[in-house]
């Protein structure tokens, strides 16, 4: 009995088709290549519109003129750092970046302190009332500035506070600590209550734990708070501008309307003032960046 071999290769002049390749399953949670260039795409524009603002402020800060705002294609062919220069020289400059470093840093340093003792207070003791302090604290915020700066300046001449650092670092100190409290206590939710008995097993007192157990864990909560009080204080005119009086004591944004009069507006100068007042902003954003994501979403983990 004979067989006979069915070839397995393909008669000459034909060529074997590929096997057909199986379709790309999407994993979950994978998005689409256009889904992916869409949210490039609206990521891009928003960073653009963000960014556009400071670049435009940038480049009106190098035109010499005071009506260049006006014509900005001028711009471009007289560019020159002139500005910058008059700032720094012919004006109180030096003196607004005193008193904003020496306001914002105290308020910084005095709200953190009430804020984080607050805060830990209310999220680990049970006394009569706590529940009722946080919620006064958050009715403070409601109540606008212009209702508050007349109490607010009788409470400082009768403490003889006017025109001085310490009185506007109160004042700031009032709008700053009852947001850092709510976020401190919840910050303070999210650390084991474990860490406060083993620090008293060790003969801690409350205050011990606080300062050398509580507050090393808390340095993300810590930075967010000391940011925002930071900002409040530095960009903040309002206040400055009524409890404020001399000259030599203004803060940056006050000493910036100073280039503003009902004759006469000196818009370059002021651009070279705002870039140059941004600077102290950015050094101090770039000192806490490392713990303000950490410190703005752990807050929030537990209530």
């Amino acid at each position: 009995m004979s067989t006979t071999a069915v070839p397995t290769t393909a008669p000459a002049g034909l060529v074997a088709e590929p096997a057909a390749k199986p379709p790309r399953i999407r994993r979950r949670g994978e998005r689409s290549r256009a889904a992916s260039l869409a949210s490039h795409g609206v990521l891009t524009v928003a960073s653009l519109v963000a960014l556009f603002p400071v670049a435009w402020l940038v480049y009106l800060s190098l035109g010499p003129d005071k009506d260049d705002y006006l014509h900005p294609g001028r711009i471009w062919s007289k560019m020159t750092l002139d500005n910058y220069a008059f700032v720094l020289q012919h004006t109180n400059f030096f003196d607004w970046l005193k008193s904003s470093l020496i306001v914002s840093l105290g308020t910084t340093v005095i709200g953190v302190m009430v804020a984080a003792t607050t805060g830990y207070a209310v999220s680990r003791m049970r006394f009569p009332g706590y529940r009722k302090l946080m919620w006064v604290l958050l009715v403070t915020q409601m109540f606008p500035i212009a209702v508050l700066i007349v109490p607010m300046y009788q409470i400082l001449s009768d403490l003889q506070l006017v025109d001085s650092y310490l009185g506007l670092v109160l004042v700031y100190c009032s709008t700053a600590v009852p947001y850092c409290a709510w976020l401190l206590k919840g910050y303070f939710d999210t650390i084991p209550f474990e860490i406060d008995e083993a620090g008293r097993v060790d003969g801690l007192s409350p205050f011990g734990t606080f300062f050398r157990l509580i507050l090393p864990l808390a340095r993300p909560g810590l930075a967010v708070a000391g940011f925002y009080s930071f900002i409040t204080a530095f960009g903040e005119v309002a206040f400055a501008s009524t409890f404020m009086l001399s000259d030599t004591k203004y803060t940056f944004a006050v000493g910036l309307q100073s280039f503003i009069s009902e004759h006469d507006a000196q818009r370059h100068l002021m651009a070279a003032t705002a870039v140059l007042v941004a600077i102290p902003v950015s050094a101090f954003f770039y000192l806490v960046q490392k713990n303000l994501v950490a410190g703005l979403t752990a807050g929030g983990t537990k209530g």
